[in-house]
């Protein structure tokens, strides 16, 4: 970084000296997390960046703002249907873009609130959450959280019902381009199947992958390697490297986990289960497919979240 841009960040976070904040992670998938009660702080894209910088912020993912509902647009529409999702998750990824959801974040952002006496939950009890994906409802369990994801969908339908397939993807250390689906989750991901372990080991993810078609919106990309066996006492299992736009890649990626499990689940056929495991660089998540009341099939993640450090901006 040259002289210019050192002083511009330097600049960006001092406009924040005083802040407090805490740092915390879902299997390795790391946040700087704001408790904002007041919505006083608004915190600029440059400033998000600087936060989550790891040689001169911070550093992190992602930054998440908890702000009262009430208190930000999104939360406000949210809150004419689902008046308990007191607060919303204001998620940024840590290129400082706009991001709808974070699986593994929203589970972090719950132990945060705990933390900070901003909400109660015991074991066994829901807390609803505002996000930029719709309300999310969380389940404290005896070693983390369970978070009702929602209904999972296919980007591109009609390729996905006649092929399994619908898109191209490159990636360095990937000899030729390889087929993909793509889920949305809320956010959107693109997942790719390998053979081998030594394959995934192989594949490098210091760029974006190069997806074709990709979504709108641009998308997140997971590499998935199936167990063998794919099916282990009524659990699915497969392991999982991703590409996280705005980001790069991360230890671990909560909605691309479940989207890896529909993809997966989808390519196994008739019979597939309903339980899987999700291992990750950064550890082991759980996802869960359920149907609810108006027939649509919900995914569940859980897994673990910690609170690691808690300072002032200086």
């Amino acid at each position: 970084m040259n002289e210019a841009l050192a002083e511009t960040a330097e600049r960006a976070i001092s406009q924040l000296s005083g802040l407090r904040f805490s740092k915390g992670h879902g299997t390795g998938n790391d946040f700087v997390l704001i408790a904002d009660p007041e919505g006083m702080h608004v915190i600029s894209p440059e400033q998000v960046a600087e936060l989550c910088d790891r040689h001169r912020g911070i550093g992190g993912d992602g930054l998440i703002r908890a702000v009262p509902s009430r208190l930000i647009d999104e939360g406000r529409r949210l809150l004419t249907e689902h008046p308990d999702a007191e607060w919303f998750m204001d998620y940024r990824n840590g290129d400082g873009s706009l991001s709808e959801m974070c699986g593994n974040g929203v589970r972090v952002f719950v132990h945060f609130l705990l933390a900070e006496g901003l909400a109660e939950l015991p074991t066994g009890g829901s807390l609803t959450i505002g996000t930029r994906a719709g309300v999310k409802t969380i389940v404290r369990t005896a070693d983390g959280y369970a978070v009702d994801m929602g209904p999972w969908e296919f980007i591109f339908p009609a390729e996905a019902a006649a092929r399994a397939m619908d898109s191209l993807v490159s990636a360095d250390g990937l000899e030729v381009p390889r087929p993909a689906l793509s889920v949305s989750m809320g956010n959107p991901h693109t997942v790719v199947a390998l053979a081998e372990l030594s394959e995934l080991e192989a594949t490098r993810l210091f760029t974006a992958p190069h997806v074709d078609p990709k979504p709108a919106h641009g998308t997140n990309v997971e590499f998935v390697v199936p167990s063998e066996p794919l099916v282990h006492e009524g659990v699915g299992t497969v392991t999982m490297r991703v590409h996280e736009r705005g980001v790069g890649e991360t230890q671990s990626c909560g909605t691309g986990a479940c989207a890896a499990a529909v993809a997966t689940r989808h390519w196994a056929g008739q019979g597939a289960p309903d339980a899987w495991h999700v291992k990750v660089p950064g550890g082991v998540v759980g996802v869960k497919f359920f149907t609810v009341a108006d027939g649509h099939e919900h995914v569940e993640l859980s897994g673990p979240a910690t609170i690691v450090a808690s300072g002032t901006l200086s």
